[in-house]
């Protein structure tokens, strides 16, 4: 019997709700898993599309019908964590759309198993992305 892809990327509900309310406003969405100085290493959703993706950046999954992303050098870090996307109350220092909510997402992260590793979901670099 097949297995499912280890998933890279998860998302929890209450993320979820908040994904909803930004979704109703803002229309379909995407997440980069940011890296910088200025906003820590959160993750960033935009609308989709705001965020130009390239071949420097991975494709891990979807949340919640969102694309994900982040920096392939930061994924060379990450690459054997599984990532669950939360939200929190509280000001991020970013310019992620959830911010006037009052809230911010965060992520939270676990080592994937040697079991896990040995199923996991495909990856794509942007470019590869855009053309699959």
């Amino acid at each position: 019997m097949p297995t499912e892809p280890t998933p890279r990327v998860l998302v929890t509900p209450a993320a979820e709700a908040t994904i909803d309310l930004l979704r109703d406003e803002h229309g379909p969405l995407m997440f980069h898993q940011s890296g910088g100085c200025c906003d820590g290493s959160s993750p960033m959703c935009f609308a989709k599309g705001e965020f130009r993706v390239g071949t420097n950046d991975v494709w891990l999954g979807q949340i919640h019908g969102c694309d994900f992303f982040m920096s392939a050098s930061q994924f060379e870090y990450w690459k054997h964590t599984q990532l669950t996307v939360d939200v929190v109350k509280g000001r991020g220092a970013s310019f992620s759309l959830e911010i006037p909510l009052g809230v911010r997402f965060l992520i939270r992260s676990r080592l994937f198993t040697k079991e896990e590793e040995e199923h996991m979901a495909p990856v794509y670099d942007g470019e590869e992305y855009l053309t699959r």
